[in-house]
């Protein structure tokens, strides 16, 4: 589809578990029906985000902080999710306009109402609220950029926590001991929260999180796990309490980047097999029977993979939307600590919690 502002539809039809034993069911049918209303509402934001300046500023901050990072650029866009290649076509100097890097038509990822998109089980009420997340954790790093827009008003949604939360290089999520996540036996990662993050939208709607490029683990392709809070408060604590949740999903990467990435150390040490996307139940999910492309755009930062990665997309959310995720595991101030999980749509208020020994950074 050739608009200013392409639509994917991202976290509205998730049903396969992220994780062994994990389970979170939804209706197809109002997952399509909800799909089709919102996209078709969407079609206005094209030309509303042309007359406001949002792109404009969209394309000269992206520029910006891409030449903070490159010595060599190469760029490229999704266009399709899975039928297409999506190798980087063009090298790019610095010195290139932001509209040759980054006027490429817009992925927008759409979550509403009804229905919810899939947590997995290991979201941790109590993250802090930082942009710097990797915390020396090895691999590909990446920058990603998220903004944020109301989908009924097509303006940019400011001070919204927007949360991010992936697993290491090799495959593990912290702040938790579980079958699957790594050595079950490693109480120690408890009090570890690399990778888990939280930031306050700006003016247009925009966060940034310097994080890695995620591993993976057992029946799921590379993904990151999204969740936007709205009206919640910043604690003392440098967490977030209170609100509620408008928006939870997941987003992807281009299975030739995905490739690249894994052939690097220390990814490479990883011996589980690899889920591709094609093969991922939630990508499936997402993608099924609509536009949707909820791949990350995304620029080299060097010369080689290894150097670094800048990625960019756009989250339109219904700011009526009231999301209850799901989660079996909190901070606290003695670290991470089991609860038990819910997802049946009663709330629970867990306020922010930090590992003692964890230093805050912004």
């Amino acid at each position: 589809m050739k608009s200013a502002l392409n639509l994917a539809i991202l976290g509205c039809a998730l049903l396969a578990s992220a994780h062994p034993g994990h389970h979170e069911p939804l209706d197809g049918s109002g997952v399509q029906s909800y799909k089709r209303n919102v996209q078709a509402g969407l079609q206005k934001c094209s030309t509303e985000f042309q007359n406001n300046g949002l792109q404009a500023r969209a394309e000269a901050r992206r520029k910006a902080r891409v030449d903070l990072h490159r010595r060599h650029l190469r760029v490229r866009d999704t266009d399709a999710v899975l039928n297409k290649s999506h190798q980087a076509t063009r090298p790019m100097s610095p010195s290139m306009s932001e509209k040759e890097i980054f006027n490429s038509p817009e992925k927008v990822c759409l979550l509403g109402p009804s229905p919810e998109g899939e947590t997995g089980p290991y979201w941790l009420p109590g993250e802090r609220v930082r942009s710097h997340i990797r915390e020396g954790q090895p691999g590909v790093p990446v920058v990603i950029e998220q903004q944020y827009i109301d989908v009924e008003s097509c303006k940019p949604v400011p001070d919204l926590y927007a949360e991010i939360w992936g697993c290491n290089a090799t495959g593990v999520y912290s702040g938790l001991v579980a079958d699957g996540n790594g050595n079950s036996a490693d109480v120690s990662n408890r009090n570890r929260t690399f990778l888990r993050g939280i930031q306050k939208t700006d003016s247009d709607g925009v966060v940034t999180f310097d994080t890695l490029f995620p591993g993976h683990y057992d029946s799921r392709t590379t993904h990151y796990h999204n969740i936007a809070h709205f009206h919640a408060e910043r604690l003392p604590n440098n967490t977030i309490a209170g609100g509620r949740v408008s928006h939870v999903a997941q987003i992807f990467w281009d299975q030739d980047i995905i490739n690249a990435v894994e052939s690097t150390y220390p990814y490479s040490t990883n011996n589980i097999p690899i889920t591709p996307n094609a093969e991922d139940r939630v990508v499936g999910q997402e993608t099924q029977n609509t536009d949707a492309d909820p791949m990350l755009n995304y620029a080299y930062l060097g010369d080689r993979v290894e150097d670094g990665l800048f990625a960019w997309i756009t989250v339109a959310v219904n700011l009526s939307a009231v999301h209850y995720p799901y989660y079996t595991n909190v901070y606290t101030e003695n670290g991470g600590m089991a609860v038990d999980g819910t997802s049946d749509g009663n709330p629970r208020v867990v306020d922010g919690g930090l590992p003692q020994t964890a230093s805050v950074s912004n």
